[in-house]
């Protein structure tokens, strides 16, 4: 199940004082389940803009808090910057990641504008996908008048804010209002182009982003700008939807580049754009080298860019990850400046870098079989046959993306990279279960070292240890599950995959079998020391029912393996 992750990007208005600025991200530091991962204080500006991302829940909690951090330090009768502004926290915008909808993030930045008005005491508007209305959508309409405009602001119906309206008072006058909502991650991305030339990366510009370009009376470059009846000017739309751009040159890379920012990802991916880009270029007779991604993107960005390209040459996309994402690198040309390296790029990965525990699946296999063969308990059997069940999963997989890449097969490609797509789930659901089952006889472990002095304990550390074993006992219940979907894919590769893999598909029903039938083995013993009889029947029954099913989806895929036998 994807993890679901949301990024917050609130800006303060405080961009000089270093120990405001501090404390703020000391208080977004304190939630457990969030990371931030930038700071960027602006001295002209006098703001800051803070990015953290982490479990929705936690994120809400720690923007909550930094709002509270900023109303408390900073006092808006005495701020003065270049950058418009409405309140010591002037907008705080909740983005989803992973996991999320736009809508969910909504309805977690109305509450949260909510909490802030009634707790606080700080008015709140809420813009963008958070908006009670469809002018209110407009950053701009929320902050108009600024900081100086609230009080009349307040005092004039229709303008007041959606939480917490009163008339100004002393607690407004030092925090001012704040305006929250939720909007779509943002991508900023510059194209690199083989010219130096800022007047035809610009015309790239014009020809791509959405706003487009002026309609001219005559020359379409230097004509008068047509106007309609309104007096207003009328455009050209550019190609992409949800996308700003414009030509520039950048003397540190003797380039001129293309800079966008995609504020709808949904609508238009990156991969879109670069391969919009590249057309509009090449119709000018320019070529785009490679692109620059600023800051950074969530995973899909580059999951579904390198599906894309894989599918535009008729690949198998049931491949590993890392190798999907390294398609995605190569095909935009990500590297072309510097190094790309998705570990520092991409949201998912910080994270899971930074909370990244020992992991029996990340072993080499001489480590894996080294710690297997220790005199320690775990990792034991429900483990090995979690492992087992994956290589079954891994070896259907392989001979899937074989046939996909067969000579001759060539308009079957989609039919075995579906196939190669399913097994990669199934391997990815093993794999996880692989330190699932250790960690399920940890829990057992921790059950049992409870203290016992007391009656009171001992109930505790009886009812710990019951709880622990019945988690013991469905965990390899799940191997089971998730090892039998390995055969209907091992089974259609042994039919009609590629033949010179015949072997592999039926060694992966060996391997799926062993997984099955050794996890059955641990949800017997496990379940066995249930005291909840009832329930320990239920699982033993499901095991063997499994056990059984894994026996005759064998023998049948066994039997298609008899024409390897030699023919008389």
């Amino acid at each position: 199940m994807e993890k679901r992750l949301i990024e917050c990007v609130p800006n303060f208005s405080e961009g000089r004082n270093q120990e405001t600025i501090k404390q703020i991200a000391k208080e977004i530091e304190s939630i457990p389940g969030v990371r931030l991962l930038n700071v960027d204080p602006g001295e002209a500006t006098n703001r800051t803009v803070y990015t953290f991302v982490g479990d929705p829940d936690a994120v809400v909690e720690a923007a909550f808090r930094a709002v509270r951090c900023a109303g408390e330090l900073i006092d808006m009768r005495k701020h003065h910057g270049a950058h418009p502004r409405i309140g010591a926290t002037d907008v705080l915008p909740l983005i989803p990641v992973s996991g999320i909808t736009l809508e969910e993030c909504a309805e977690m930045a109305r509450q949260l504008a909510k909490r802030i008005a009634d707790e606080l005491r700080i008015p709140c508007y809420c813009y963008e996908a958070a908006a009670f209305n469809e002018k209110r959508r407009n950053l701009a309409v929320c902050r108009a008048g600024e900081y100086e405009g609230i009080a009349k602001k307040l005092s004039t119906p229709g303008q007041e804010p959606d939480f917490g309206s009163r008339p100004m008072d002393d607690d407004i006058a030092r925090t001012g209002c704040t305006v929250v909502g939720a909007r779509d991650f943002l991508i900023a991305v510059n194209f690199n182009l083989n010219t130096t030339s800022t007047r035809r990366a610009n015309a790239i510009a014009f020809d791509v982003k959405e706003k487009g370009r002026p309609r001219r009376e005559g020359n379409p470059i230097t004509g008068k700008p047509m106007k309609d009846e309104n007096g207003n000017t009328i455009m050209i739309p550019g190609t992409l939807k949800g996308t700003k751009a414009i030509g520039w040159y950048i003397d540190e890379y003797g380039i001129a580049q293309v800079s966008m920012n995609i504020t709808d990802i949904n609508v238009t991916p990156l991969h879109v754009a670069f391969d919009e880009v590249c057309r509009c270029a090449q119709n000018r007779g320019i070529r785009v080298t490679g692109t620059e991604i600023v800051g950074l993107v969530p995973k899909r960005t580059l999951i579904e860019a390198g599906r894309y390209f894989l599918e535009k040459q008729h690949r198998s996309t049931g491949i590993p990850e890392s190798d999907i994402v390294d398609i995605a690198i190569k095909s935009m040309g990500l590297s072309d400046l510097r190094p790309f390296n998705p570990r520092e790029k991409v949201i998912e990965y910080l994270l899971e870098d930074a909370e990244k525990q020992p992991m029996l699946a990340d072993l080499t296999v001489r480590d894996f079989a080294n710690e297997t063969s220790r005199e320690s308990p775990a990792p034991g059997g429900g483990t090995i046959a979690a492992y087992m069940g994956a290589l079954g999963a891994a070896l259907g997989t392989m001979v899937a993306n074989l046939s996909s890449h067969k000579a001759g097969w060539d308009d079957r490609w989609k039919e075995f990279a579906e196939s190669a797509d399913e097994g990669q789930d199934i391997m990815a659901e093993l794999l996880h279960l692989v330190d699932e089952d250790t960690a399920a006889f940890n829990r057992i472990m921790a059950a049992f070292g409870m203290p016992k002095t007391t009656d009171a304990e001992k109930a505790k550390r009886s009812e710990a240890i019951q709880e622990a074993t019945l988690y013991a006992a469905e965990v390899p219940l799940r191997t089971m599950k998730a090892a039998m979907r390995v055969f209907p894919l091992c089974k259609r590769m042994a039919e009609d995959g590629n033949p010179n893999s015949l072997s592999d598909a039926g060694v992966g029903a060996l391997a799926a079998r062993a997984s099955v039938l050794g996890a059955g083995l641990n949800v017997k013993i496990n379940a066995a020391s249930l005291k909840d009889r009832d329930k320990a029947l239920s699982l033993i029954n499901e095991a063997n029912s499994l056990m059984e099913s894994a026996n005759k989806e064998e023998k049948i895929i066994m039997d298609i393996m008899r024409q390897l036998d030699p023919k008389e």
